[in-house]
């Protein structure tokens, strides 16, 4: 049976990426994770939603043999999706080495283990981060990239360009730049959803978090910022939304001859203000948030969201959910993670 190889299986998009995997095709799936921002219970959940095993591996893809010996045992892997990589803007402006060192070397490390076990096909997790503070809004594939406004937005613009080089130096190799702006919500079962290590600095699991009192503080940082109410503009999706692109992704990579590589924005192409997020989340929710507006934030940009025409027009792909579906599904997701965390105590 042919399968994929899914880096970053356990994390947060790789997971619903597996359950729309399992859901919509007929691949198997082998998982990468180093649990290092993820727990290994995810694979008993996308079990228990699924009805289907993943073959996972734990291990560092900056572990070079390691990853090797992956691909020597699996032979039957037709392509890649490559989440794994560290992620927190904030952690990226304090730990930039490690950004540097991990988010870069796993991607040359994997693209190196293609080339030797012929696999052809890759799909790469980007970020609008790439984008930086641009005044071109919605921003297209074809927007400038300005200054990265953090080391981890940094890394993503190398890893697109090393990828990006790798296809016009190999052109029987064929891979597909997919850049998320504001994953968010949970999986619609509610058996799933985002687990950040520690306290998370993504809006969605911090409003969650704060509103079943796993924290005692909730901050916006700004309130400023030149936009309709002074907080950040973002552009939040759906994670099942992404995670249904990545399958169009493959679908359309495997039907492609050599010599291929394209850039996708995943947006929803609606901006959405941080306030505005919060004040979603109380209406479907019910719970009042005491939020305090604190001083921004290093790496933040301050406005951007997607023009997603390029992504509806050739994967065939358009989000399905609205920013009250998001909430609604993480806070569910919250109120079942607290019912697991209760149970193991």
């Amino acid at each position: 049976m042919a399968e994929i190889l899914v880096t970053g299986g356990a994390g947060y998009i790789g997971s619903h990426t597996i359950l729309e995997l399992f859901a919509k095709t007929g691949f198997d799936v082998v998982s990468i994770d180093d649990f290092s921002n993820s727990d290994e219970s995810t694979y008993g959940r996308i079990m228990e939603i699924s009805g289907k095993e993943v073959t996972e591996h734990p291990l560092d893809l900056c572990d070079f043999d390691s990853l090797k010996k992956i691909f020597s045992m699996h032979r039957d892997i037709v392509g890649v999706v490559h989440f794994a990589a560290h992620k927190s803007v904030p952690d990226s402006v304090a730990k930039p080495l490690g950004y540097y060192s991990n988010n870069i070397n796993s991607l040359i490390n994997l693209l190196r283990v293609c080339k030797d076990y012929k696999v052809k096909n890759f799909i790469f997790s980007s970020s609008c981060a790439v984008y930086g503070n641009t005044d071109q809004l919605p921003v297209t594939e074809e927007t400038p990239f300005e200054k990265a406004e953090s080391p981890y937005g940094h890394t993503k613009q190398v890893c697109e360009g090393i990828l990006e080089n790798y296809c016009a130096a190999n052109p029987t190799f064929k891979a597909i730049s997919l850049r998320y702006f504001n994953p968010a919500g949970a999986h619609i079962s509610g058996l799933t959803g985002e687990m950040p290590i520690g306290k998370p600095s993504n809006l969605v699991p911090a409003i969650t978090q704060f509103a079943i009192g796993k924290y005692d503080d909730l901050t916006v940082f700004g309130n400023d910022y030149s936009t309709r109410d002074g907080s950040c503009i973002r552009d939040f999706i759906h994670v099942t939304d992404i995670a249904n692109a990545h399958v169009k992704a493959i679908e359309l990579l495997l039907k492609q001859k050599d010599n291929f590589y394209k850039i996708y924005n995943l947006g929803t192409g609606k901006g959405i203000s941080v306030l505005e997020a919060l004040h979603s989340f109380e209406k479907v929710s019910g719970k009042k948030l005491n939020y305090t507006i604190g001083s921004r934030r290093a790496g933040d940009v301050v406005e951007i969201y997607a023009n997603n025409n390029l992504a509806k027009e050739e994967l065939g792909w358009e989000p399905e959910n609205s920013i009250d579906e998001i909430m609604a599904t993480a806070w569910v997701w919250e109120q079942k993670l607290k019912v697991l965390e209760s149970a193991k105590k």
